[in-house]
C-alpha cells in the first residue's frame, strides 16, 4: 500500500504539473491513486502562487503585480497544460459540429478563436478576482490562490470517477477515466471542503470559513456542469476536458472569493 501511495503521488505530480518527478508507474491502479492524490498537487501549485503573489505584496509590489504572478505561476508549473486543454475543449464546443468531428478539432495543434477568446477572458477574470482579493491582504490572495488551485485538481479526481467515460480509447483522459470508485471521490471532496474550510477559519474566523467552503462548493458545481455538458457534447472526457475542468473550477473559486 505504501508502495501504491508512492507512485499514486509520482502520478499525481509527474502528469498533473511539470515539476521534475519521473512517473514510474502507468497502470490503473497507480492511475486511481494518482488521482485520489491530485488535490495535493493542487496543493503544492496553489502554495507556490500564493507565494510568488504575497511575496511581491509584501516586497512593496502593488496588488495587480500580485494577482498577475499567482495567476502565471501556475500556467508556468504546468507548462500550460490546463490552458491549452480549455482552449482546445472551446473550440470543440464551440465548432457545434457531431463528436468525432470536434474531437479532431480538439487534436489540432493550433487554437482557434473559440480557444483565443476563452483563453482571454478566463485568464482576465483571475487576474481581476486575485487583484480584489490582494487588495484586501496578502492572506487573502494567498489563500484564495491556494483553494482554487485544490478545488481545480479535486474536479480531476471526481471527472475520473467510475461512471464518467473516456471519449478516445488512449490519451490521459482514457488512461485515468472511471479509476475512481465513487466513495474515493467523496472522501476526497470531503476532505478538502474540511481543510478549506478550517483555513479560512484559522485565517479569518467563522464567516471566513463559510465563505471559502461556499467559494470551493461553486468551484465543484461549476466544473461539475461542463464536464456533464462535454461528456453529453464528445461522448465522454479527454485529457482536454480535464485542462477545461480544471481552469473552469479556478476561475469559480476565484471569483465566488472576490465577491465576498
Amino acid at each position: 500500500m505504501t508502495s501504491l501511495n508512492s507512485h499514486g503521488l509520482r502520478f499525481a505530480f509527474g502528469t498533473l504539473t511539470a515539476l521534475p518527478v519521473r512517473v514510474t508507474r502507468w497502470d490503473r491502479r497507480t492511475a486511481r491513486a494518482g488521482m485520489l492524490c491530485a488535490p495535493l498537487a493542487g496543493l503544492a501549485v496553489g502554495l507556490l502562487a500564493a507565494a510568488s503573489g504575497s511575496l511581491l505584496l509584501l516586497g512593496g509590489a502593488g496588488a495587480l503585480v500580485a494577482a498577475v504572478a499567482s495567476a502565471a505561476l501556475p500556467a508556468a508549473v504546468t507548462r500550460g497544460l490546463h490552458l491549452d486543454g480549455l482552449a482546445d475543449t472551446a473550440d470543440g464546443l464551440g465548432s457545434a459540429q457531431p463528436a468525432e468531428a470536434a474531437l479532431r478539432i480538439m487534436k489540432q495543434s493550433d487554437i482557434g478563436p473559440f480557444g483565443v477568446i476563452t483563453l482571454l477572458f478566463v485568464l482576465l477574470g483571475q487576474v481581476a478576482a486575485l487583484f480584489e482579493l490582494y487588495g484586501r491582504g496578502w492572506a487573502d490572495g494567498a489563500l484564495g490562490a491556494v483553494a482554487a488551485a485544490v478545488t481545480a485538481r479535486l474536479a480531476l479526481t471526481l471527472a475520473s470517477r467510475r461512471g464518467v467515460p473516456a471519449a478516445r480509447p488512449e490519451g490521459l483522459g482514457a488512461a485515468v477515466a472511471e479509476t475512481v470508485p465513487p466513495r474515493g471521490a467523496a472522501a476526497a471532496a470531503c476532505a478538502v471542503v474540511a481543510c478549506c474550510a478550517g483555513a479560512g477559519a484559522l485565517l479569518g474566523g467563522h464567516g471566513a470559513a463559510l465563505h471559502l467552503t461556499l467559494a470551493v462548493l461553486a468551484g465543484i458545481g461549476a466544473a461539475h456542469l461542463m464536464l456533464r455538458h462535454c461528456v453529453r457534447r464528445f461522448g465522454g472526457v479527454t485529457g482536454d476536458v480535464f485542462g477545461a475542468l480544471e481552469e473552469t473550477a479556478v476561475t469559480t473559486v476565484l471569483l465566488a472569493l472576490a465577491l465576498g
